[in-house]
């Protein structure tokens, strides 16, 4: 015969063994948005978006193009039409997207529509690649505003989706790699981290963009 002093027990043991189930059930993959921007020379704009809080991953790559798998050679030495491009994936919890696009157009001089800096050419102009409406409209906006406090002209599009191809691993993280260089214009078994730095500073990135931006410029020390 059933009693109520029976059921009871069996009930709490349930709940107990459902309690534990719970708590060692894998936690959700927390929300990862990408956005991905053209800005010049992708070792630099990878550089300046890892050193977001909320940033995930930036990883250099192509954007844009008509070949499919494009090496870095192909992309900077004939006419495949691809912009050096990075794709940022960034926790939208942790920082929005209308601030990362307000910090890219701080970051680069939106206003040359040839290259960027010592940098000149197809592969190196700017250009946002929206990933969905939201982040279309959102590009707008973020544009007409660095429009409105620039007072000129602002050249960089806002383009639709496109394919994504990331570089060679050998461009990745160059910035801060300790990987020395077997041949370099800035000297025989550099690091890449060195190597890079005088890069930046001979290209005259840093200080196009403070002329343009003056404090407005996120990433300029």
């Amino acid at each position: 015969m059933f009693r109520k002093s029976m059921f009871k027990p069996a009930i709490l043991t349930l709940a107990i063994t459902l309690g534990f189930a719970a708590q060692n059930r894998p936690a959700a993959a927390a929300e990862t948005e990408v956005l991905t921007v053209a800005g010049g020379c992708f070792w630099c704009v990878e550089a300046d978006f890892e050193s977001v809080k909320g940033v995930k991953e930036a990883v250099s790559g192509f954007a844009g193009g008509r070949t499919k798998n494009p090496t870095y050679k192909q992309v900077t030495s004939s006419n495949t039409g691809h912009y050096e491009a990075v794709q940022i994936q960034f926790d939208p919890a942790v920082v929005s997207r209308d601030t990362l696009l307000n910090l890219f157009f701080r970051s680069i001089d939106p206003t040359d529509a040839g290259g960027q800096f010592c940098d000149r050419g197809e592969s190196y102009r700017t250009a946002i690649f929206a990933g969905s409406p939201a982040q279309k409209s959102a590009a707008e906006q973020a544009k007409a505003e660095a429009q409105a406090a620039l007072g000129t002209k602002i050249v960089t599009p806002v383009l639709g989706n496109a394919t994504f191809y990331p570089a060679e691993n050998y461009h990745q993280d160059y910035y801060k790699s300790s990987e020395r260089l077997a041949f370099s214009s800035v000297g025989v078994g550099v690091k890449k981290s060195v190597a890079y730095k005088r890069y930046r500073s001979g290209c005259g990135r840093d200080a196009r963009v403070k002329q343009l931006w003056g404090g407005a410029a996120p990433f300029v020390k």
